[in-house]
């Protein structure tokens, strides 16, 4: 019988085409995308073990684009850590992050007496001569968000464990110090990978399969 796994929900926002999809798909699926298709909103979850504890990941990989604001709301308030992304090669994708980081923080604080879980990651870093964000620039940024940061390249599998993982770290740490009487994050019975394409009913597909990977 599969053992009973921990379920923790990353989502993850940031402008459209910044490699967002990329990202979550190089994780769960271990296939880099080269083409952009712009997401509405998918859902995959994939087993892993972290610090030798086995748990399920959620990630949400979400539209950036401005028409699907509204249903950004509901995504952070569903969310337990949060990825704000933009790409080292796209100026403008990093001069909004402070929007999405805004929404975040006016949404959880109302909901937890204690700041979101967030980090901050950069994408493309492969693509030096496409560069238009410094890694300095994302540091001082991540400094003066609180949050971790990360510069990952999907495409070459560089940091992209590293940076869900992180995050799965800082919520462990966290229950840690809560009191005993909250309720506990969801247990899981499966060990199944779900991968959904399309997010409203209408529009989900669902592929499975069992991963499972050790950091």
């Amino acid at each position: 019988m599969a053992g009973r796994l921990t379920l923790y929900k990353l989502v993850v926002l940031g402008d459209g085409g910044v490699g967002k999809t990329a990202l979550t798909i190089q994780l769960c699926l271990q296939h880099f995308v080269e083409t952009y298709d712009p997401t509405i909103e998918d859902s995959y979850r994939k087993q892993v073990q972290i610090d030798g504890t086995s748990c399920m990941l959620e990630v949400l990989d979400t539209a950036g684009q401005e028409e699907y604001v509204a249903l950004r709301d509901q995504w952070i308030r569903d969310g337990e850590a949060f990825m704000l992304v933009y790409s080292i090669s796209s100026r403008s994708s990093f001069t909004r992050i402070n929007r999405f980081h805004a929404q975040v923080k006016r949404i959880r604080t109302d909901q937890m007496d204690s700041d979101p879980i967030i980090g901050l990651v950069a994408t493309k870093s492969d693509r030096v001569v496409e560069r238009e964000v410094s890694t300095q620039e994302g540091f001082a940024l991540a400094r003066e968000l609180g949050c971790e940061f990360f510069e990952v390249s999907s495409k070459n599998c560089i940091n992209v464990e590293k940076c869900f993982y992180d995050l799965v770290r800082a919520l462990r740490r966290r229950q840690a110090t809560m009191p005993k009487n909250p309720e506990p994050p969801p247990i899981l019975r499966d060990a199944t990978v779900l991968s959904t394409r399309g997010s409203t009913p209408l529009m989900a597909a669902a592929a499975e399969a069992t991963l499972t990977v050790h950091l």
